[in-house]
């Protein structure tokens, strides 16, 4: 591994070079704020700091983005809101006291905003059949996807929500289940499924918008 450094958003970065046998060159940044690049044995080191510096905006953005998710990890945000996360050993269960969320520890917690997430996903889902006729008994699933708010399988009748959407307000869940039950009935993004999304949910493009922009 080889070792550089760059000056980026004012700051002295250290670059660290891994050749691997990739085809492409990729490049991250770690929790010390380290530029790791990975890059082919072909690739030389010179060429390597060239990319960089042509791709310095490129990365600035990558870097303020690393910046920010670290400042947030003591954060937490549930449907719209923001809490302050507080985990010490001596608070028994979670709990919400104004704006902040305690709890013992990430293992308790975790499954807090899971059990969570199981009961609003279900109270929309069932507020969404109530609107919407004709959707064939599914089984839910929910996961956490990295490119996707949610998934119909309209073959296996399964529907899959993104467990991130639990970030989010209730109305902006309720648009994903609008849109993947109107999966059942148009299989793909033609112009006859959006007008189906919006008779049931009008504001669809300010709630995809929102969804691009977080």
């Amino acid at each position: 591994m080889k070792s550089s450094q760059i000056l980026l958003n004012g700051q002295t970065i250290n670059v660290k070079i891994i050749p691997k046998k990739n085809k492409n060159i990729y490049f991250r940044f770690d929790s010390e704020k380290n530029l790791i690049v990975t890059a082919p044995y072909r690739i030389s080191e010179r060429k390597i700091l060239k990319l960089i510096q042509e791709n310095e905006k490129a990365l600035a953005k990558m870097l303020e983005r690393t910046e920010k998710k670290r400042d947030n990890e003591d954060e937490l945000r549930l449907l719209g809101l923001k809490y302050d996360l507080k985990i010490e050993d001596t608070f028994e269960n979670v709990y919400i006291d104004g704006g902040i969320i305690y709890a013992k520890n990430k293992t308790v917690l975790n499954k807090f905003i899971g059990d969570l997430t199981k009961k609003i996903f279900a109270e929309e889902i069932n507020k969404v059949l109530e609107l919407m006729p004709n959707i064939p008994e599914f089984q839910l699933r929910i996961r956490k996807m990295k490119t996707r708010w949610g998934v119909c399988n309209y073959v296996k009748k399964t529907v899959t929500l993104n467990s991130e959407l639990i970030k989010y307000e209730r109305t902006i869940i309720d648009y994903v289940i609008v849109h993947e039950f109107s999966h059942f009935t148009h299989h793909n993004h033609g112009k006859e499924f959006w007008t189906l999304v919006g008779t049931y949910y009008p504001e669809y493009k300010k709630a995809r918008k929102e969804l691009r922009e977080t």
